[in-house]
């Protein structure tokens, strides 16, 4: 009884447990290159969507109008968040591939949708999950303003060409993010480090940017080789140039690059792929073979073969006649289309007056 008396009056009480701490750890060994807190908001800045929308910027991207006041705040897509931890995985791949055609850095390799989700995935159990909290996770296309939650925790500031940078990583982060029940610290908010620099603006082929901070998207030549269903408007095929999906130009200017490393994440690594003029004969069944589970997916064969057209068209030769001529019969009006513009193109450059008459 003494002995328990003593025990009793000695004891202290448990050291609260650093949430912060262990999830920067843990986010660490699962290879997450930046991690922050941010309390469950609308963002600064969400009512200058509403302006953008009114603009039409967004394009054919009519999901982002759909529920613009539940982007614009978290505790109406999940009323039990208090705590967004966001998480970023560097995209930037320092020696691209050699082959005709430029692929955005973060699409050379598997889809960062499904790496960051098991990602956070993990972090979340192993952390979370194991504290008894709530979570939810957030990956691109759930309804939240990522990047500006994202500068609220701490990862970067949003630079004139709209995109997230970040000291060490550049404009290279894909983030994703975990709601959660659990209060954390918040992280401080970065500050703006873009200064009097334009390079980013005036690097944009299209000059996508009516001003800094703000993109019309109908414009972007990201947009136009991904989003853009249809046919892309003539003004801009010759500026899209070798690119067959995204544009990395705003990013490989910005002077926050003299930081950033190649990416750790193994899935973007760079797939190799045949050329143009093969993968021009592709039925569904192959594109859907060659390309799933990365992001060229989500563009599907029809709008995969109107970008080959569009870069053989820019840089193709007479060699690249005759697959282009194969896919004037194609069953898509929109590769036939472009498959006809991309052989003007060429013979424009290189007459060809043996060049047998389609039939």
């Amino acid at each position: 009884m003494r002995w328990s008396s003593i025990s009793s009056h000695n004891s202290h009480p448990p050291k609260p447990v650093d949430h912060a701490s262990i999830l920067r750890e843990t986010s660490q060994r699962l290879g997450f290159d930046a991690l922050g807190f941010a309390p469950a908001e609308i963002p600064p800045g969400a009512e200058h969507l509403r302006h953008w929308l009114s603009l039409s910027y967004q394009g054919e991207m009519d999901w982002m109008a759909r529920n613009s006041e539940l982007r614009a705040d978290p505790r109406q897509y999940d009323a039990q968040a208090k705590t967004i931890i966001v998480a970023g995985v560097s995209s930037r791949q320092t020696s691209p591939p050699l082959r005709r055609g430029r692929i955005a850095a973060y699409a050379q390799g598997d889809d960062y949708h499904e790496s960051l989700r098991e990602k956070l995935t993990q972090l979340a159990q192993q952390t979370l999950a194991s504290w008894g909290a709530s979570y939810r996770i957030c990956v691109d296309s759930s309804p939240l303003m990522e990047k500006p939650i994202a500068a609220m925790a701490g990862l970067g500031w949003q630079g004139k060409n709209t995109l997230l940078i970040h000291t060490e990583h550049g404009p290279w982060l894909m983030l994703g993010s975990v709601l959660t029940d659990l209060v954390i610290t918040p992280s401080t908010p970065s500050q703006d480090h873009c200064g009097t620099c334009t390079r980013c603006l005036d690097a944009c082929p299209t000059q996508a940017f009516p001003q800094p901070y703000v993109l019309d998207a109908r414009r972007c030549l990201a947009y136009l080789t991904i989003e853009h269903p249809g046919s892309i408007p003539e003004e801009f095929r010759s500026l899209i140039g070798d690119r067959l999906f995204g544009c990395d130009e705003c990013l490989d200017v910005c002077p926050w690059n003299r930081h950033a490393q190649q990416s750790r994440e193994l899935s973007f690594n760079p797939i190799p792929r045949p050329d143009l003029t093969t993968m021009l004969s592709w039925d569904d069944t192959r594109f859907r073979k060659e390309f799933r589970g990365t992001p060229i997916f989500r563009l599907k064969r029809g709008r995969w073969l109107r970008n080959i057209c569009i870069v053989l068209g820019n840089i193709g030769t007479s060699h690249d006649l005759p697959a282009l001529q194969a896919s004037c019969h194609d069953a898509d009006p929109v590769v036939r289309e472009h498959a006809q513009w991309a052989i003007t193109q060429i013979q424009t450059r290189e007459p060809t007056p043996d060049l047998p008459p389609r039939t």
